[in-house]
């Protein structure tokens, strides 16, 4: 009995990988339409792939207990030795997933070959031509990784499943694990997007000087710093990106090295700031797992080290997500940045995204209107939404903090709010898109 179910368990965890398809498929179009139906319906479809295998291995430790038991009087020591030994193996399984299988075989292949030795404790169980179980999952091996989508270019870092698509105009995107967001854009024969990207490039005309420098956290595909490169060539571009793996497909696949002057760092955004000691005119924070904001860059005791690393006059922005009735998430992000800083502003030029930022040294709105006179070029399309959307942030609630940050809360309600209320899921393209 015992090895029908480790065999079960293994053939289930072998198939996994393969029935994972239409599931993820059915995934992407629910997020896609933002369905209450389809995104509910697909997250227990992923919890059906591995119902089968988790549950008979979750079976297979009562079974061991009795075989290993010589008599009732030993039961405690024999439980207690078999769960030891299981919680070691969910350690060492844990790290060596994570650390080597993963980042080296891919994750199909790690959970095929897991099957595979699932499948020889059961062959031993079961004897007879069941020893030929375990060969035969290990030929799964051969079969390639399919694709989900169509891509350029697909693999998987330690951190995460890496996608370059086209988007059928000659262009290139990022997408990144489930494909909901697109993390960066690549075209020719253009800089300017006509998404958020484009938003960062108003942030030099509202310094009181040409700014020098400039960090991004969350370089992922570069898009930001080509596109100073373009308009404002003298700037300095540090990309801090904490996927080594991103730094390469930034340069090889979105022309990342269009701009000689951004430099490609790999590292976690707030260490990264904590060790170094170069100061900036200007930090963007971008590092974000669509729509989720990594809390320990949304505190207050990040954005006074933020302010420690700007120059005077400098300032910093952030992508926040939003939805069209509900800025809850910008407006905490306002509340805590004011702990750092004079005041602070929110852009509201998107729908489902707001630009958050905040200048050293305070200055009033009038006078922000009149230095994005100074926008160059094709930014200048941007000034009348700029005027329209621009508002100072009245703070409001308790700011976030290390020791309290509660970000996933917040979108997680923003998310179900959004689909509650349903309508329209698109984003209007920003002026600044190429013709």
């Amino acid at each position: 009995m015992l090895g029908a179910i480790l065999l079960v368990a293994a053939v289930a965890l072998a198939v996994t990988p393969f029935a994972a398809r239409p599931f993820l498929r059915w995934a992407l179009h629910g997020f896609d339409a933002v369905s209450a139906g389809s995104v509910v319906g697909s997250f227990f479809s992923a919890l059906a792939l591995f119902a089968v295998p988790v549950t008979a291995l979750g079976a297979a430790a009562p079974f061991l207990v009795r075989l290993a038991l010589p008599s009732v009087a030993d039961a405690g020591k024999v439980a207690g030795r078999l769960y030891a030994l299981s919680t070691a193996g969910s350690l060492a399984g844990t790290f060596v997933a994570a650390l080597v299988a993963v980042p080296w075989a891919g994750t199909q292949r790690t959970l095929v070959g897991t099957a595979a030795l699932v499948a020889v404790g059961a062959a031993l169980l079961l004897g007879g031509a069941w020893l030929f179980a375990p060969v035969a999952l290990a030929a799964v091996l051969a079969v390639p990784p399919p694709q989900i989508k169509s891509a350029l270019y697909q693999t998987e870092s330690a951190y995460q499943y890496i996608r370059v698509v086209s988007d059928g105009r000659g262009g290139r995107e990022l997408e990144l694990n489930e494909g909901v967001a697109t993390h960066s854009a690549w075209r020719p024969e253009a800089v300017l997007t006509g998404r958020y990207w484009d938003l960062f490039l108003m942030l030099p005309p509202l310094l009181a000087r040409p700014p020098r420098s400039m960090l991004v956290i969350g370089n992922a595909g570069g898009t930001i710093g080509r596109a100073y490169g373009r308009f404002y060539p003298r700037v300095e571009v540090d990309g801090v990106e904490i996927d080594p793996k991103l730094n390469e497909v930034a340069r090889r696949w979105f022309g990342a090295g269009d701009n000689p002057r951004m430099r490609l760092i790999a590292a976690d955004g707030r260490p990264y700031l904590e060790l170094t000691k170069k100061r900036y005119d200007l930090i963007v924070v971008d590092a974000y797992r669509q729509p989720y904001v990594p809390f320990y860059l949304a505190t207050s005791e990040f954005f006074r080290l933020a302010r420690e690393h700007l120059r005077p006059g400098g300032a910093i922005a952030l992508n926040v997500a939003a939805t069209p009735r509900d800025r809850r998430l910008s407006q905490a992000i306002g509340t805590t940045l004011v702990t750092a800083f004079p005041q602070a502003w929110r852009w509201r030029a998107l729908r489902f995204n707001d630009m958050v930022f905040a200048l050293r040294d305070p200055v009033s709105r009038a006078e922000l209107e009149r230095r994005t006179t100074r926008a160059p070029g094709k930014v200048a399309l941007l000034l009348p939404l700029f005027r329209r959307r621009l508002e100072p942030v009245r703070p409001s609630g308790k700011p976030l903090t290390d020791d309290r940050a509660p970000v996933e809360w917040l979108t997680d309600r923003m998310i179900l709010e959004q689909v509650r209320r349903g309508g329209s899921y698109d984003e209007p393209a920003l002026p600044t898109v190429p013709k």
